[in-house]
């Protein structure tokens, strides 16, 4: 089944580069989360957003190509099977302007009640949005 996409474009500043000269792995990891948060405010019901918060247990990357300081890059990203007790994985690519995937990711991430501080079985109404 196809889920629906999320894309965002993000720019490798100079503070991005490692002594390599390319896009630091770190840094991706933070595009990952970026890319992945803005996909979740975009779609998430305000009071679920106020509510929940989500965070990551796991990740799987796969760095294929670098990109460089003024590449530009596009981080799309979706949404795995359906939720597991309080787990739901994403999925992500980000591609060059080539349209060359660069980084493949697979995040394992947990929903948290914000109020009880503790993660929860993800509700159906929360990741509905998300599965369409």
């Amino acid at each position: 089944m196809t889920r629906p996409t999320f894309s965002l474009t993000l720019t490798a500043l100079p503070e991005h580069i490692d002594e390599l000269g390319h896009v630091n792995n770190a840094v991706w990891v933070q595009w990952i989360q970026q890319v992945a948060l803005a996909h979740w405010y975009s779609l998430a019901d305000p009071a679920h957003a106020e509510a929940y918060i989500w965070v990551i247990v796991r990740h799987e990357i796969d760095y294929l190509r670098p990109a460089f300081a003024g590449d530009q890059v596009t981080g799309t990203t979706w949404v795995g099977d359906a939720p597991q007790g309080a787990k739901f994985d994403r999925l992500m690519e980000f591609t060059n302007a080539d349209g060359k995937v660069c980084v493949r990711a697979r995040t394992v991430w947990a929903i948290i009640d914000k109020a009880a501080g503790r993660p929860i079985r993800v509700p159906v109404e929360v990741v509905a949005p998300f599965m369409a």
